[in-house]
């Protein structure tokens, strides 16, 4: 028996109770719980993939002329994505963890109310994002090195997705309460639906006549894609997100078991605010350091990109090139997240039911599943990298390039497991600081310096760059390891 297992049954032991008291969860065993949370998580989170690998497919099927910096444009647009993203989580996760250890504890009045404080927050708080990205899009381009279509593209796709914010935020933060609350079925139904209305809307606003093949799908519409390709693909995309903010406000009024969202309740009080903000501000940090580091490797790409460019002109396709890599290896954290996601919500309702050899034991059971399955998508990596490459681009600078970074991210998967799964298991347990902690310093301590090192300083471009940023996250995974194997996750307050 491992020293972990030995320490969870020894726990057991002296704890048999902790039963989750009220909820989808309540009285199901750890492994009937995680399979209950896991699978629709999966599902939700293939289809918010889906929505960012139809906009760059789209994209890919432009005209000749304008799909390459469009897809430069995307890419950067992807990461602003990110952000908003990582802005939401901030308030999301508070709400999450708070609803999770209310929900374990069977008091579904203050998951309810924290439901509502959270929903007004997380819409309060978009809204400020959105107004700055709209204003701070021209600058981010500049900095990332793009120019003349590419930075246009960049811009429209960037401010249309800011118009969007506030029905991102109903949906995100909406979702992330249901999962607090142990309902994850319903918000990956919302996502698929979102990703059918963004895959119909893409298509037939941009103008593209998408190629499958040697066959080519003409435009219903008749829409000019030279000058409404990249806006077309946004509003797509924008209106998805309208849908399914309906959608999840309408599941949250409806209710579901243990939980029901009332109007009055959707309102901004100091308490329940700060006892969100207290958990979520170090995941917003948090959220920030990897979003900050990440621009800071898309500077790198652009010195590369004017390094190896001619006449002074940066050489085009290197951020798509790594945007297309970034889009296939999501898929592989996907199962991560998923298992994440459970192990977050088991975690705060099993320390909500005063059971921590219970969380602990979520947490284990679920990164050995995460590591299991990423490490078969690290298989595929290693070995299609090309066809997957080809499904989306067949820009010669993509299929040199795509295929060696998939190889590289292919190597560490397993790694890359943890430090999902775990990572988002203690943090669902409410333990951000120590989360944010952890990732600062691996961040800044490593991933930057290796990625300049290997990709800027030894010019070995975009695949040194990978390098750099592929051994990082084989040493976070094991930094959030040493943290759960601590033990001092359990004792956070939330």
């Amino acid at each position: 028996m491992s020293p972990v297992s030995a320490v969870i049954e020894a726990e057991a032991a002296l704890d048999d109770q902790g039963t989750i008291r009220s909820g989808k969860l309540a009285g199901l065993s750890i492994n009937r719980a995680i399979w209950v949370l896991s699978w629709p998580v999966l599902l939700q989170q293939v289809m918010a993939a889906c929505v960012g690998l139809v906009d760059k497919m789209v994209a890919g099927s432009l005209p000749d002329g304008i799909a390459t910096p469009a897809l430069d444009g995307i890419g950067i647009g992807a990461y602003v994505g990110w952000f908003i993203g990582i802005a939401l989580m901030g308030v999301g996760v508070g709400a999450q963890a708070i609803i999770a250890r209310a929900m374990g504890a069977g008091d579904p009045r203050e998951a309810q109310v924290v439901a509502g404080r959270g929903l007004a927050l997380g819409l309060a708080w978009g809204s400020i994002v959105g107004i700055v990205l709209w204003f701070a899009v021209v600058p981010l381009a500049e900095l990332c090195k793009l120019h003349g279509p590419s930075a246009e593209f960049c811009i429209q796709y960037t401010r249309i997705n800011a118009l969007a914010m506030p029905f991102l935020s109903v949906m995100s933060i909406g979702s992330m309460i249901l999962h607090g609350a142990g309902e994850t079925t319903k918000p990956s139904m919302i996502a698929a639906w979102v990703n059918v209305v963004n895959v119909v809307l893409s298509i037939l606003l941009s103008g593209v006549e998408m190629r499958m093949g040697s066959v080519r799908l003409p435009n219903l519409l008749g829409i000019d894609a030279n000058e409404w390709g990249v806006s077309g693909i946004a509003i797509g995309t924008g209106i998805g997100y309208a849908v399914g903010a309906l959608m999840t406000w309408r599941v949250l009024r409806r209710g579901v078991k243990d939980l029901r969202l009332e109007r009055h309740d959707v309102r901004l009080d100091r308490t329940t605010t700060w006892r969100i903000a207290r958990v979520g501000i170090p995941n917003f940090f948090e959220g920030v350091t990897l979003w900050a580091v990440n621009l800071f490797v898309m500077v790198f790409i652009g010195m590369i990109s004017v390094a190896e460019g001619t006449d002074g002109v940066p050489r085009q396709g290197l951020v798509g090139a790594h945007m297309i890599a970034v889009q296939w290896e999501a898929f592989s954290f996907l199962p991560g997240f998923a298992m994440g996601t459970a192990a977050g919500a088991l975690a705060g309702q099993f320390l909500g039911a005063g059971s921590a050899w219970k969380a602990r034991a979520a947490i284990s059971r679920c990164n050995m599943v995460g590591m299991a399955i990423m490490g078969a998508f690290g298989i595929a990596f290693m070995t299609v990298g090309e066809p997957l490459t080809r499904i989306i681009s067949e820009d010669p600078v993509h299929l040199r390039e795509v295929p060696t970074l998939l190889f590289i991210c292919g190597l560490i998967q397993i790694f890359f497991a943890m430090a999902m799964v775990i990572r988002n298991g203690i943090r669902g347990a409410g333990d951000t600081t120590w989360v944010l902690a952890i990732t600062f310093v691996s961040c800044y301590g490593l991933r930057l310096p290796l990625a300049w090192l290997l990709g800027v300083k030894l010019g070995k471009g975009l695949t040194g760059i990978w390098i750099g940023l592929c051994a990082e996250l084989a040493v976070r995974g094991l930094l959030f390891l040493a943290r759960f194997l601590h033990g001092g996750w359990t004792r956070a307050k939330v």
